[in-house]
């Protein structure tokens, strides 16, 4: 006679592995997984002339393209293969139900890889959420203090602390450039690289203002205290000469030293550079190289970036998509709140996400609520 929890069981696996094949199918069509397969074909043939290297610049785009190409299609087809070997799993715990024994080791084996499987395909998914020209790129990011004084300063420093965790959860590296201390604690800014694939696709969904409830710890009376702190981000673009020209007669450069908090944010050097572009008042700042010269060249670097960004943003003619308007960074124009007293909850006022584990957020656990807004941008765009 039949085991009915096995039966239930198996019924459940069947079920959940006919939804990700449709998933899988879906998938398919939407990351253009075969033009995928034609584009890799082509690229692969450039790589195999000799020639190709006789422009380096020309030869590291068509590497580039070609291996990320290669980690899709072999991603993609793995979860073929994975979803081919459930399908085998299955059959066998049918077969053994059918015979009368409900053989656990297989339905167990079975409902673990279909978990797996889930996993991995939700993975793909968030993937056709990144359809910006720029979002696979690196990404420079800034933090600033707002309205709350010595407590927005603290809690500009926390979320350059929340952001390299994220960052380090994900395997991507953090580059800071610019630290500015506060006059008591924390920062009143802070600019620093994120790198990684995605890295700006991802970050994206976090630029606004970001508001702090707390009991301050820096009021004598234990008061409670609302403080604010904003984040901006552009897309780093390895060469943006192409779309901007900077004209050195509209810059002001100031050098001076910079000071990292204990050391623990930038190296401490004479020779760190502040960049004015006079046309557009951009500032932008870079103390965490070794020279004033490499200084100055990601600070460069950095200004043609948002030179860039704005260009394109003009181009567009419209509220845009890449810098977005941060608003006034105190009440009211906030798009998540993390609430630490008088309860626990961290919510996102755009898409209503929220948990009440506010330390793991802070601890970089934000996939979720970049994912609410990312989805939110796509059906509401």
């Amino acid at each position: 006679m039949a085991d009915p929890k096995a039966e239930n069981a198996l019924r459940e696996a069947l079920g959940t592995l006919e939804d990700l094949e449709s998933r899988w199918s879906a998938a398919r069509e939407y990351l253009k997984i075969d033009e995928s397969r034609e584009r890799h074909a082509v690229l692969s043939e450039l790589v195999a002339d000799p020639n190709l290297w006789d422009n380096q610049d020309r030869a590291r785009e068509v590497t580039t393209e070609l291996g990320r190409l290669s980690n899709d299609l072999e991603q993609f087809d793995d979860l073929r293969s994975s979803l081919d070997d459930s399908l085998v799993l299955a059959e066998f715990s049918r077969e053994s139900l059918g015979a009368g024994e409900a053989d656990w080791s297989l339905l167990n084996e079975l409902s673990s890889t279909v978990a797996t499987l889930e996993t991995q395909i939700a993975a793909l998914e968030t993937q056709s959420l990144f359809t910006g020209p720029y979002d696979a790129n690196d990404a420079i990011v800034e933090l600033h203090a707002g309205a709350g004084g010595t407590d927005a300063q603290d809690w500009t420093e926390m979320l350059l602390r929340m952001y390299s965790r994220w960052a380090e959860r994900r395997g991507f590296g953090v580059e800071i450039d610019e630290a500015t201390e506060g006059q008591e604690a924390g920062l009143l800014s802070s600019t620093f690289i994120v790198k990684g694939r995605f890295a700006y696709g991802w970050l994206s969904a976090e630029r606004g203002v970001h508001r702090l409830v707390r009991i301050s710890p820096f009021d004598s009376q234990a008061r409670r205290q609302t403080s604010f702190a904003s984040l901006d981000v552009t897309p780093l673009l390895e060469d943006n000469a192409a779309e901007v020209e900077i004209d050195e007669k509209e810059l002001r450069v100031d050098t001076y030293r910079s000071s990292g908090a204990g050391g623990q944010h930038v190296n401490k050097t004479d020779s760190a550079i502040r960049i004015t572009h006079l046309p557009t008042n951009i500032v932008v700042s870079c103390q965490n190289e070794r020279s004033q010269h490499q200084n100055r060249a990601r600070a460069m670097q950095i200004l043609e970036a948002k030179l860039a960004e704005r260009a394109r943003a003009e181009r567009q003619a419209e509220m845009n998509a890449l810098s977005g308007d941060r608003g006034d960074n105190a009440w009211g124009s906030q798009i998540r709140s993390y609430v630490q007293a008088p309860y626990q909850l961290v919510k996102d006022h755009r898409t209503d996400h929220e948990t009440g584990n506010v330390d793991a957020v802070l601890d970089g656990d934000l996939d979720g609520f970049m994912e609410a807004e990312l989805r939110r941008q796509r059906f509401h765009s």
